[in-house]
């Protein structure tokens, strides 16, 4: 029996019995307390902005390492007060420009200080910022340049080139603002040159000139309920989708953080802390971090845009707030424990020795160790600069194998969230002091969750020990509107304001909710038996000499067969144990032996991870060159997307079916 004190969450007070549901939980912090909704005293992600520069003192705020050469040096740092003055010049500018209250403005760049100004001038004039990104593809960013109408658009060159290409399918754009911190004259006339008279070209210095001529416009001071941005997501498959998302979305889904924090729940966050910014600032999950770190007056050091290069920037910045996704904390797991396996000996005993003990620790809810974290852990530690102390993995679900990794080797306090874009990327949060793994935690304390049965799945609120179902949410961060698409909407949002999500969850013994299957992406075999392919790819991918898993199915198919992406350097060391040292990475994935050898060792592994018969492939090809956003196989957020991969495969699934046959 579980003490009432344990329980994470609590039953929201006067919920009605609904059938074919459960009744809606939230945070148990909140009791019967409203939701937690926008801080007081602020009303738009300008005036927190205004906040952090009061708290930072003129602290510094934004950095970039100077290149010289090529060579990365030293971050640089603008303060606060800096900052601000640029963004006052460009919201200006862009009010000189032409712009209108709630009028579109599109942002194309990759994480950079100048994103994040270009931004704040667009939230002081109460402009609705829309983000593009390359992996998009040039038909998407066409529809959503369209559908918005955006006429003025801030941009690095690399982008605007891209752009004044397609000029002819873009006839509402109008104005060009370079981003580029240094751009040579030449460019910057080559780009005037594409644009003719159609396209208005800036670059930031003439814009933020051109915004104080004149003196500086007053500011047009935006609402809770005016739109903060509208965030297309890629999805899997068809055109992306507007996700219209308010200035109290967002700074809802905050100050439920800072609600968690003043609760001890989560780690705090202050003006001291420094983060590293290489998430995609087109997605809500690094514009989340970004609201909390400027209210608090902390810092924001960006990469340099490459992500081969981000270990480095991260060693330089030391930051002490790191918030990344499974893929990269997957990689850091696999090398971690290739280099233990590597050593062997006194070493590898070492390193065993102390993460048994740490485990240990963990069960009790600690993730120091006097001895251990000094002798064997600060070579890891060093890997992300030594100081990081707050680190969260989200867009994906993470293994508990490198959640309990991460807490052991790194001593921090690692959190698990989960959510979605329609909810400011923020749903639930895992605590501090649980270390226990495989859920992700308490729903944010600014909205509620309750469980839909899917009877179709078997997945019923009655279901015993732990009641399951689609994950539907309700609160103050939920998305206001699909922009321009009311059936979309009305298939996502009911007529009370839930939400769903798509994901299938079960509440645990201690109200946690835990994500166990997708209410989408499944199949039914030939034999009746329900497939999710998620869950067996992220067994795979758990697998040394897995990289990248995609499992496929069919109705009228008694078997699953799968495309492997194998790891490269894990596959080579099978190599040259088997006089095969010589081959290529393309001709291992061809041979006929590393194959069979590959099936064997994913079966075993299956087995021993609880999948069932059927849910283990029988057929395989491996793959050397991985899905990525690049070659459209990959979402933004790295999640595999399955009709484009299906579509690619399909001659190699049919003949693997045959073979199986």
């Amino acid at each position: 029996m579980v003490k009432e004190s344990s329980m994470q969450t609590i039953e929201s007070p006067n919920a009605p019995d609904i059938p074919g549901e459960g009744k809606p939980r939230r945070h148990a912090i909140l009791g019967d307390r409203d939701l937690i909704g926008p801080p007081e005293g602020i009303h738009s992600a300008y005036e927190n902005f205004l906040q952090g520069a009061r708290l930072s003192n003129d602290g510094p705020y934004l950095g970039r390492r100077t290149i010289i050469n090529g060579v990365a040096g030293p971050f640089v740092w603008e303060t606060y007060g800096q900052v601000l003055k640029r963004v006052e010049a460009i919201a200006s500018c862009l009010s000189r420009l032409g712009a209108t209250r709630q009028e579109c403005i599109g942002l194309f760049s990759i994480n950079r200080p100048e994103w994040i100004i270009g931004e704040q001038a667009c939230f002081r004039q109460n402009y609705i910022t829309v983000p593009l990104y390359d992996t998009l593809g040039n038909d998407a960013i066409q529809y959503i340049i369209g559908q918005t109408e955006i006429r003025i658009l801030l941009a690095t060159a690399d982008k605007a080139e891209k752009l004044l290409k397609m000029r002819e399918h873009l006839p509402s754009l109008a104005k060009l603002i370079l981003m580029d911190d240094v751009i040579s004259d030449e460019r910057v006339e080559e780009l005037r040159a594409m644009a003719g008279e159609a396209v208005q070209l800036l670059t930031m210095r003439q814009a933020e000139e051109f915004g104080r001529e004149g003196g500086l416009v007053d500011e047009d001071k935006a609402g809770l309920d005016d739109v903060f941005t509208i965030c297309y997501t890629s999805g899997t498959t068809g055109l992306p989708k507007g996700v219209v998302l308010t200035h109290r979305n967002m700074l809802s889904d905050m100050q439920a953080a800072f609600e968690m924090m003043k609760h001890n729940k989560l780690v705090n966050v202050d003006k001291n802390d420094v983060h590293i910014s290489y998430l995609p600032l087109a997605h809500v999950f690094e514009r989340i971090i970004q609201l909390i770190v400027a209210n608090k007056g902390g810092c924001v050091g960006f990469y340099q845009g490459d992500t081969l290069k981000l270990l480095d920037d991260v060693a330089e910045l030391r930051p002490t707030v790191f918030v990344s996704v499974p893929r990269l904390f997957n990689r850091i797991y696999d090398k971690v424990w290739g280099g233990v396996k590597a050593k062997g000996g006194l070493a590898a005993y070492l390193f065993n020795t102390a993460y048994r003990q740490k485990m240990r620790g963990l069960r009790r809810g600690t993730v120091t160790h006097w001895l251990w974290d000094r002798l064997v852990f600060g070579t890891v530690r060093s890997k992300l600069g030594g100081r990081v102390r707050l680190m969260i993995s989200g867009s994906a679900p993470i293994s508990p194998d490198v959640m309990d990794f991460l807490r052991i080797c790194f001593s921090a306090n690692v959190y698990e969230g989960y959510g979605q874009t329609e909810t400011a990327a923020g749903l639930t949060l895992t605590a501090r002091g649980d270390c226990e793994s495989g859920h992700v935690g308490a729903p944010f304390p600014c909205c509620e969750v309750k469980l839909v049965d899917l009877p179709e799945m078997n997945y019923t609120s009655a279901d015993k020990p732990y009641p399951r179902g689609e994950v539907c949410v309700r609160g103050n961060q939920v998305f206001r509107e699909y922009y321009k698409l009311p059936e979309k909407t009305a298939e996502a949002l009911d007529a009370d304001g839930w939400c769903r999500t798509g994901d299938v969850g079960q509440w645990d013994e201690k109200g946690r909710l835990q994500i166990i299957d997708r209410a989408k992406n499944i199949f039914k075999l030939a034999q009746g038996e329900y497939i999710a392919p998620e869950r067996i790819e992220n067994v795979y991918q758990k697998h040394e000499l897995v990289a990248q898993a995609f499992v496929y199915g069919h109705s009228l198919q008694a078997t699953l067969v799968g495309i492997i992406v194998p790891d490269e350097e894990a596959l080579r060391k099978f190599a040259a144990s088997h006089k095969m040292g010589d081959k290529s990475f393309k001709e291992l994935c061809e041979s006929e032996e590393v194959r069979q050898h590959v099936l064997r060792q994913l079966n075993a592994f299956g087995k021993q991870n609880d999948l069932k018969g059927f849910e283990n492939v029988k057929n395989i090809r491996l793959e050397h060159e991985p899905f990525s956003v690049e070659n459209d196989l990959l979402t933004p957020t790295f999640k595999i997307k399955r009709q484009p991969v299906q579509a690619k495969y399909q001659a190699v699934i049919d003949a693997m079916y045959a073979e199986n046959a």
